[in-house]
């Protein structure tokens, strides 16, 4: 578990919190073999593809005396248990016979292209793009934002990892862009769905990322709740310290603001030309929903790692 003080700051919020709720509108939940998974409808209505976000039930990863699916390799999980985890997910998602390629996560706005066979090493990068069969592209996350993407006109595929520096690099934007210029991607005909993530009821950061957001969108004011203006533009909210009337080393903490990472992701999906009526996002938030999902926010670094996955049926790869 976090520290006391990160505890504390948790609890607050300023929108209630997740209800039971698993789905929401465009969501459905499929139950296999213990798990469950969850998929948006309008790429489920896609036949020539599968896709998948996983959760934490089920699986053969023993975790505070659970038996949870953690499909990332993590310090204190044994790989013979993730492995078993990842090939119960490739066969619950109906992707038994497409390889598994993952990336070596960096926070960054690197996608990469999957046009072959990979040599077992994850490459670096944040976004997975494919146009062949038989690759399933898989993302890790435990609070920040899987995005799946399907290009309906040519058959192409991306898996997007997107935490705030990479929403701030424009992951999502130039995941496109190489979708663009690989495959002759057109925005207006992609489907588009952001999974599971920490909400903004949730996601408290601080100063420097608000007036990071600042700096390089106009439409951030959005994305955010609290004093989001005046610590864009660097203000203090007491500029003479010693009004606070408190002892010398007991300065108030600073402000804070609230952001919506799948709300700024989706912004940018439609800047880039996506129909806003093609993108799907899931109300669920990980630090919420830790009953159903992994949250490091949450829960620290004994925690475990969720997975959406896409793939082009098709067979294995060649």
């Amino acid at each position: 578990m976090p520290p006391a003080s990160k505890r504390k700051s948790l609890k607050k919020s300023r929108r209630p919190a997740q209800s039971a709720r698993t789905r929401g509108d465009g969501w459905s939940i499929r139950r296999s073999a213990g798990m469950r998974l969850l998929a948006a409808k309008s790429l489920a209505e896609l036949r020539w593809l599968v896709h998948g976000f996983s959760t934490r039930t089920g699986g053969f990863s023993a975790l505070e005396k659970q038996q949870v699916l953690n499909l990332g390799f993590t310090d204190w999980d044994a790989r013979d248990a993730v492995t078993r985890n990842r090939d119960l997910f490739l066969r619950a998602l109906g992707g038994k016979d497409s390889s598994l390629v993952t990336l070596h996560q960096i926070h960054s706005d690197l996608p990469r292209v999957v046009a072959g066979p990979t040599n077992g090493s994850p490459c670096r990068g944040d976004a997975l793009i494919t146009a062949q069969p038989g690759f399933l592209l898989g993302v890790q996350t435990a609070d920040c934002v899987p995005i799946l993407l399907a290009d309906t006109e040519h058959r192409c595929v991306a898996a997007i990892h997107a935490g705030w520096r990479g929403t701030l690099a424009r992951i999502a934007a130039k995941t496109l862009g190489r979708m663009r210029a690989e495959f002759g991607t057109r925005p207006q005909l992609v489907v588009a769905a952001l999974g599971p993530a920490i909400g903004r009821c949730c996601y408290e950061v601080g100063p420097e990322v608000a007036q990071a957001f600042a700096g390089q969108f106009a439409e951030a004011v959005e994305w955010f709740d609290g004093p989001f203006a005046r610590l864009a533009l660097g203000e203090q909210p007491n500029p003479l310290p010693w009004l606070t009337m408190m002892p010398p080393g007991h300065e108030p903490p600073p402000e804070c603001v609230w952001l919506d990472l799948r709300a700024a992701n989706r912004w940018q999906l439609i800047d880039a030309g996506v129909k806003a009526e093609r993108i799907s996002v899931s109300p669920l938030c990980t630090a919420c929903r830790t009953d159903l999902l992994f949250s490091y926010r949450r829960e620290g670094k004994r925690t475990g790692r969720l997975m959406a996955a896409i793939a082009i049926r098709g067979g294995k790869a060649r």
